[in-house]
């Protein structure tokens, strides 16, 4: 891992000031091809998961076809998905297509090529997998932008607050074992300040008690099991794509649990609903979709970026937390706290948020139908794609993209410092260009900007109390795990 500054932050050469292709490359047909039908899929899948694994899967093909741009299938296939033919990009250049909701169809791909059933959210197609097109995405987005809005200065000390407890948990932990697995105890604090933000009230204090992020693990299980493989010996493989990726796993057997989340919520949240109802949506129906923005995309994304983030900050090692240490102590004495204008003036706690979410982005794929004949370019070539067909894109390859960034592999802290900023149109976490903006008509992630400020926040919080640390990273079902193994309390502040 690295942490010093690149002598040149992109390696990417353009004659042109702004992101178009250049207009001379060559148009090729897109090489790989599907196979026979279901046979074609099932094989796809069983490379995926199994014989080769995710990132083989990729890269293998990259080599075969000396493209990034290509056809596949992807998981999970038959009989969960109707049809898993996707063209693939896993370049920087191509991949922003899929942002582009004039050209691409967003309509149930927002999680792949199969949409989990509408009994998992209250019957209904929540706004994640509503296309900017239907009128309701509008409209429920726009409820989303004025929650958040509504609860803008609870963001820091609220999250401030939730990270005190986290590491009492974590220090107590530590005391008593030798060391701290970070993911369930952050985990608890991320259920927790998501349900005391949008429903003003602790869960403890609910229906709910301590057990709603486990509730809120097993219903995201339920949806996202077909892209999921529990690492079970070999022998097992055979049982475990029968029961995860073969058929939706039944609904009913969530329903308990995700009526207690919701009516939790439902009953927290009159305020909320009433301005709901007054824009025009159905109480319940916005419930829901409050329900699955909090316990999806907020309480989701949270489970997987913050031990992503200690993760690599922990194995940057020590040169890079003192100078964090330094900025975020330096700072935090001149501006009298940790306040919004403290935070901006973090230039390297911001690069290393931002490297953590370009090294590892807390969602991984995007999908979209082509609306129209369109032409798609990656770096040396041009590829004509039909209507109809899905487009499909693996985040990790684009934002590591060695013809955009140097050392794409290694964490460097300070990649997005001073010139390295310019690289940040390159980073698209969020289903958009990290410089870009939400808004109703495209379906970037309306909380883009909380999720960075919380990032950093976490960065402060932990630079505050300790000097340094060390971490054992491993992987989970999807996203990483971290589990402290030395702790040096700060020596000054």
């Amino acid at each position: 891992m690295s942490s010093k500054p690149s002598s040149s932050p992109s390696k990417l050469q353009s004659s042109s000031s702004d992101d178009s292709p250049p207009t001379d490359l060559p148009l090729k047909p897109i090489p790989g091809n599907y196979g026979k039908p279901f046979f074609g899929p099932i094989k796809d899948r069983l490379d995926y998961f199994y014989h080769q694994g995710k990132d083989t899967f990729f890269q293998t093909r990259i080599q075969e076809h000396q493209s990034t741009v290509f056809r596949t299938n992807m998981p999970p296939g038959p009989f969960i998905s109707s049809n898993s033919n996707v063209i693939a990009l896993l370049d920087a250049i191509s991949f922003p297509i899929l942002f582009d909701t004039s050209k691409v169809q967003k309509l149930n791909v927002f999680v792949g090529t199969y949409m989990p059933s509408t009994a998992l959210t209250g019957g209904y197609r929540v706004c994640a997998y509503l296309d900017p097109s239907e009128p309701k995405h509008a409209l429920l987005k726009r409820l989303i932008f004025s929650i958040l809005a509504s609860l803008h200065d609870k963001f820091i000390p609220l999250f401030r607050n939730c990270l005190s407890e986290l590491f009492v948990n974590l220090e107590d932990q530590f005391s008593d074992k030798g060391k701290a697995y970070f993911n369930t105890i952050s985990d608890k604090m991320s259920f927790d300040f998501v349900f005391r933000l949008f429903c003003d009230q602790n869960p403890l204090d609910t229906r709910l008690g301590s057990k709603g992020s486990t509730m809120s693990d097993k219903w995201l299980f339920f949806q996202l099991a077909p892209l999921m493989t529990l690492g079970l010996p070999k022998l097992l493989n055979f049982f475990e794509d029968l029961l995860l990726h073969t058929f939706p796993l039944p609904a009913f057997l969530v329903k308990s649990d995700y009526n207690k989340l919701y009516n939790a919520f439902y009953g927290s949240m009159a305020s909320i609903l009433d301005e709901a109802e007054q824009s025009g949506i159905k109480r319940n129906e916005a419930c829901h979709n409050l329900v699955f923005m909090a316990g999806f995309n907020t309480y989701g994304g949270l489970k997987t970026l913050l031990p992503a983030l200690i993760k690599w900050v922990g194995l940057a090692g020590e040169k890079l937390h003192r100078e964090l240490c330094d900025e975020i102590r330096t700072i935090v004495r001149a501006e009298g706290g940790v306040t919004f204008s403290a935070l901006e003036k973090m230039t390297l706690t911001k690069s290393v948020v931002y490297e953590a979410l370009r090294i590892e982005p807390p969602v991984a794929f995007q999908y979209g139908k082509a609306k129209e004949d369109l032409v798609v370019h990656s770096h040396d070539a041009a590829f004509e794609i039909k209507k109809g067909e899905m487009i499909f894109g693996y985040q990790p390859f684009a934002t590591k993209d060695p013809k955009v960034f140097e050392d794409p592999e290694e964490f460097v802290g300070h990649r997005f410092v001073g010139e390295g900023e310019k690289l940040l149109k390159y980073v698209y976490w969020s289903n958009g260009r990290e410089i870009d903006d939400p808004t109703v008509e495209n379906k970037q992630c309306p909380a883009k900007d909380l999720v960075v400020l919380l990032s950093r926040v976490m960065l402060v919080e932990l630079f505050l109390r300790y000097d340094t640390f060390t971490i054992e990273a491993g992987t989970l079902l999807l996203g990483s795990s971290a589990t402290f193994t030395s702790l040096t309390k700060a020596t000054s502040i």
